[in-house]
This record gives structure tokens, sequence and C-alpha cells, in this order.
């Protein structure tokens, strides 16, 4: 619950935690994992792009066996795949171009937060982050610093969230609102990790999606409290981008009932 710290910012917000929780536990695996390697299986075409057999994705793949004890146990056509099929996280690696820009030039995404990976693939971070407030330049440019200095063994974390109509994972569209009840609200949190991998020095950066319903956490006075404070206190170019105002009214109705309730 990341809005118990406040409001969403639009900040990288990383702290370091240790090498041997970057993927461990792995806390969506029996929600998510089946049904992540299912997607991966039938719409490659949708969530497996960019050079996902090279030399970065096979370094890739051995750290993560290694990490979570455990090998593909599938014929997967690529190394970045058999990777993917290891951890409810999506793998996306980012290159550094001959001028100092990282791209992004490899990824495994089955639970995109409302965008489609061929229209991410190939960018740099800067072309990444011009939709987001702020973003281009003032966060990229702090993020390509930030992967400039990552040394290999030290992996950075740092939570994302957003309201959502319905518990769907593999949002490449945002959910319509329309005839949602309360009781349909998600929180959708973004569990995110980089981390610079030793031989290659590309960067590995993951994405674990957690949804879980609203209502049931708003039934607890001090958590609303807390959530009604980050839902009112969010900037209002932050709510545009997350597409909030067409939530308002749902979850003003989720805080109601929840209060009622208790």
């Amino acid at each position: 619950m990341p809005f118990l710290t406040g409001p969403p910012e639009v900040t990288p917000g990383l702290r370091p935690i240790p090498e041997s929780k970057w993927l461990l536990p792995d806390t969506e695996a029996e929600a998510w994992l089946p049904g992540k390697r299912i997607i991966m299986a039938t719409r490659p075409h949708d969530t497996v792009l960019g050079d996902t057999d090279g030399e970065h994705a096979r370094e890739l793949l051995s750290l993560v066996g290694e990490a979570v004890g455990d090998s593909a146990h599938h014929s997967w056509d690529n190394a970045l795949e058999a990777a993917a099929s290891l951890v409810s996280d999506d793998l996306c690696l980012l290159e550094q171009d001959d001028e100092g820009d990282w791209l992004l030039t490899a990824a495994v995404v089955a639970a995109p937060t409302y965008w489609w990976l061929d229209e991410q693939i190939g960018q740099t971070l800067f072309e990444l982050h011009n939709p987001v407030p702020g973003g281009d330049p003032e966060l990229a440019t702090r993020i390509n610093r930030i992967f400039d200095n990552l040394q290999p063994g030290k992996v950075l974390e740092r939570f994302n969230w957003t309201i959502q109509a319905e518990g769907t994972r593999h949002t490449p569209e945002r959910p319509s609102a329309t005839g949602i009840e309360p009781e349909q609200l998600f929180l959708r949190v973004e569990r995110q990790t980089i981390r610079k991998l030793p031989e290659t020095d590309a960067i590995c950066f993951t994405i674990r999606v957690c949804m879980d319903p609203l209502m049931p956490m708003l039934a607890d006075p001090d958590i609303r409290e807390a959530f009604e404070d980050a839902w009112i206190g969010t900037a209002p170019e932050i709510r545009a981008y997350k597409g909030w105002d067409q939530l308002e009214p749902l979850v003003r109705q989720a805080c109601r009932q929840s209060a009622g309730a208790s």
C-alpha cells in the first residue's frame, strides 16, 4: 500500500535493497505467473520484442535462474523469454549507445500499465518518459544519471501505484470505468527494480504488478484516511496522467461506503 507514504510523485524514489531481495519473495507467482506464461506463449508479438537472445539476455537468464534457484521448464524461443517465465516480474533490458543514452533494446512485458511494447522498444529514456509530467528532460535526466552510476551487485527498488477498474493485469489499454461498481475498483501497484548486469553492463528493469481489491483495504479507518489524503493530495497533472478524473465518482463512493460500513 504505497499510498500510506503520501501522494504519488514524479520522482525516481529509488532505494537500495539487498541483492537477495531482487526477485524474491515473488509475491505474485501463484496468482499471475501461470497466466503470464500463457500470454507470453500466445501473444509473443505483443509481449516479447527486441534483441531477446543476445549476450545481455543470456546473462540475465543466468542471473534470474541463480536468484530463484530454478531453470526454465518450457522450450522458449529465446533467453529473455526463458528468464521471464521464471518470475512474475516483466523484464526489460536497456543498453547505452555511443552518445551515452540508454535505450530499451529488449523486453518481455505481459502486464503493461496502459502502453504497448511495440511503441516503446528502441526508445531512449527521454522518449520513454516524455508522456510523464516533468518526465522529459527532468526525470529522464535524473534516471540517466542513476543508470550511469549504478554499480553491479547493487539493486534499487521503487513503487508506483494507481486505481484501476477491474483486476486485469494485461492492460496495454486503460480499462473502461463504464458500468463499474465501487467493489470492482482495484489498487494496481508496480514494484520496480533496476540493476546493472556485471558482464554486459546492460541495465535490467523489472516490473511486478500487484492487483488487490480496493474496498477491503478501505474498511480500516486509518488506511482509508491515508488513502483519501493521498488521493486528494495528488497533483492535478499527475491525476490527469493517471486517468483519475474518470474514476473520481467511483472512488468517492467507495470511500463513503467503506466509512458507512465501519
